[in-house]
């Protein structure tokens, strides 16, 4: 089935297969959950309204197959209410796994009300799991109504080998329900596919080989372990912000890759990236940007 996209998303992906624009690429995480509710439509239209370049965002599937914005598998008990409006015991978050529940029962628990103790500034408000169609529906028409540039996406799959079938679906059924959303929407020359799972970056590579893919790094291997674990050069090497030098930055400008690490919450640290001429910062505080002297 994925082979079948392959044709159409090519041609849609051909004309814009050269690397992204050489404007500093600026990710509000999650939207940017430092500020709302992570994973939700405000919190993507927040990113925009601050100028991020980009929507990057985590997606989950449903027991019906159909692909949402969420980090975790389950819900968690440090910001989600059930749908009484009661809060979630921790020991209880198991039982209130994604993937075992329809997409209209997912929607009615409440993400956003009870806030996050994490995220102190994150405004608090009734919210829901979005479907990932409808974040892009609403990016699109948001960015046309304020009249903002039309926004990137950085999509993450929240896959992993324990996790087939039991937390989403195996990594083919997965793909396949992702790159059918990117084509009905058509935001091929927008969007990016990131993981952590080598994976599902083989099967968007195979069919669409000009999507762009961002391998997320947290391990201390090496720019030239992670690398081997994909049969490809992805567009992004996107590590933990800790993990970034100059040096891994020259060799991965060598390899043609760009540097995007994550998840970048302070403005000294964002400024210190950016001396080291990495492209792009994710962080959850889109808002820092606005702090730092002027080019």
């Amino acid at each position: 089935m994925i082979k079948l996209l392959l044709p159409l998303l090519a041609l849609l992906t051909s004309h814009f297969a050269t690397a992204q624009t050489s404007t500093f690429d600026r990710q509000g995480h999650r939207g940017g959950r430092g500020l709302m509710p992570e994973n939700t439509i405000p919190a993507m239209r927040k990113a925009q309204d601050l100028g991020m370049t980009t929507l990057e965002m985590d997606v989950l599937a449903s027991q019906d197959n159909q692909l949402l914005l969420s980090h975790d598998p389950y819900m968690n008990a440090d910001f989600v209410l059930a749908p009484d409006g009661q809060p979630i015991r921790k020991a209880d978050e198991q039982k209130h796994r994604l993937y075992a529940f329809p997409y209209a029962e997912i929607r009615r628990y409440d993400v956003g009300s009870q806030g996050n103790s994490k995220f102190p500034l994150q405004q608090k408000l009734r919210t829901y799991k979005p479907l990932l169609a409808e974040v892009i529906d609403s990016a699109e028409a948001y960015a046309r109504l304020k009249k903002l540039p039309a926004p990137r996406y950085n999509i993450e799959t929240k896959t992993a080998p324990e996790g087939d079938g039991k937390l989403h679906p195996a990594p083919a059924e997965f793909v396949k329900l992702l790159l059918a959303v990117i084509q009905t929407k058509g935001i091929a020359s927008r969007a990016t596919i990131q993981s952590f799972d080598p994976r599902t970056l083989e099967l968007v590579h195979q069919a669409a080989p000009t999507l762009h893919t961002a391998l997320l790094v947290q391990n201390t291997q090496g720019l030239t372990a992670n690398l081997k674990r994909l049969s490809f050069r992805p567009t992004i090497y996107s590590p933990n912000y800790q993990l970034v030098t100059a040096d891994l930055v020259q060799a991965c400008h060598k390899e043609g890759l760009q540097v995007i690490p994550w998840t970048v919450n302070s403005a000294a640290d964002i400024q210190r990236l950016t001396q080291l001429q990495v492209d792009g910062i994710i962080t959850d505080y889109p808002d820092l940007f606005a702090t730092l002297p002027k080019p």
